[in-house]
């Protein structure tokens, strides 16, 4: 019989190690690929959407419009062309997308996830709501504020070829512009372990690349860009609000008297405070906007809440002075420094 040579023993050793040790992590990234190819499947080729005679004209009119945007991205911005939104996927209404956040109760501090390559995020996501609960049930048990919700879209950094989902047409012709420069900068700039970078500066080429889009193919005259600018006036006076709430919260959390109190109070403490930021949210001069109150009646926001605002636009005024001081006002010679700086993996 012939002997099985020492490193195929080894060899097998360590990944059946590896499989046992990191079985739950080769469970969810199964099941995460198993639903993002069943996305890919079953999304069409926009090119072939278009020829369809049974797509209506206001599904045609959209394709066309991201199409246009995605050229806009790749040609004037500098962003990958990784054949991203290329292809449509009808989502026939139904939400296909839970994502998992979780935030220490009493500090501002998130819990994060370390997967392969792409390292530590602060977000889990799951294409099917059940496991979505379960995983939120976890850290709820444990302690954690959770929040769970239905993201207007994601980035594969361009391992899949991410589709247009029919949701994302809903949108206002600028926030839809915003989404797709957004997620298209993630699969050009990508630091590990990074996510408030991450997010921050997508945040922040997807704004200001869906105003230079909207600009310069409508003008400035145009509804299409008066819209997201009142739009963007609104975003901002929210964002703002709540970044200052978190400051707020933050500045008790980390108060001699809070630390020494018993959790009950910390609990209340912390209710109370959250309370008043919503309330004080309706004092917000904005056009389109839901009263906070109203949108918070039945639950208030928790850390998990605040955090989010936190990863996506705490960074935008630094984004902004060195846009303006350090690159002119030249996105594409921003991003293009970036790219120079943190090359993709």
């Amino acid at each position: 019989m012939r002997k099985t040579p020492a490193i195929v023993l080894t060899t097998t050793l360590v990944l059946a190690s590896a499989a046992f040790y990191f079985s739950d992590l080769l469970s969810y990234a199964t099941a995460q690929g198993i639903g993002q190819l069943r996305i890919v499947w079953n999304a069409r080729p926009i090119s072939e959407v278009l020829t369809d005679p049974s797509t209506p004209d206001s599904i045609s009119e959209r394709l066309k419009f991201v199409g246009q945007v995605r050229k806009y991205a790749i040609d004037s911005l500098g962003l990958n062309d990784t054949k991203n939104y290329t292809t449509y996927y009808d989502q026939h209404g139904q939400e296909i997308l839970w994502v998992v956040t979780a935030c220490d109760p009493f500090q501002l501090k998130e819990k994060v996830w370390e997967f392969p390559i792409v390292g530590k995020v602060p977000y889990k996501g799951f294409f099917s709501p059940e496991k979505a609960k379960e995983e939120a049930l976890i850290w709820k048990q444990n302690g954690l504020d959770v929040s769970v919700r239905n993201p207007g879209g994601w980035s594969t950094l361009g391992w899949f070829t991410d589709p247009v989902l029919s949701s994302m047409l809903t949108r206002s012709k600028g926030d839809l512009a915003s989404l797709i420069i957004h997620e298209m900068a993630h699969a050009t700039i990508y630091v590990k372990d990074s996510s408030t970078f991450n997010e921050n500066l997508a945040s922040f080429i997807g704004d200001e690349g869906a105003r230079k889009f909207l600009i310069d193919t409508y003008g400035k005259d145009s509804p299409e860009w008066k819209e997201y600018d009142q739009e963007e006036k609104d975003y901002r006076k929210w964002t703002s609000h709540m970044l200052r709430g978190a400051d707020v919260l933050d500045s008790l959390y980390k108060s001699s008297v809070f630390t020494s109190f018993p959790d009950s109070i910390k609990t209340k403490l912390k209710a109370d405070l959250i309370r008043v930021i919503v309330i004080q949210a309706d004092t917000l001069k904005t056009t389109g906007l839901q009263k906070s109150s109203r949108y918070f009646q039945k639950h208030l926001p928790n850390n998990a809440y605040f955090m989010s605002f936190i990863r996506y636009q705490a960074m935008q005024t630094d984004f902004t002075k060195t846009y303006r001081d350090q690159f002119s006002e030249d996105i594409l010679l921003m991003i293009r420094f970036y790219q120079k700086k943190f090359p993709f993996l």
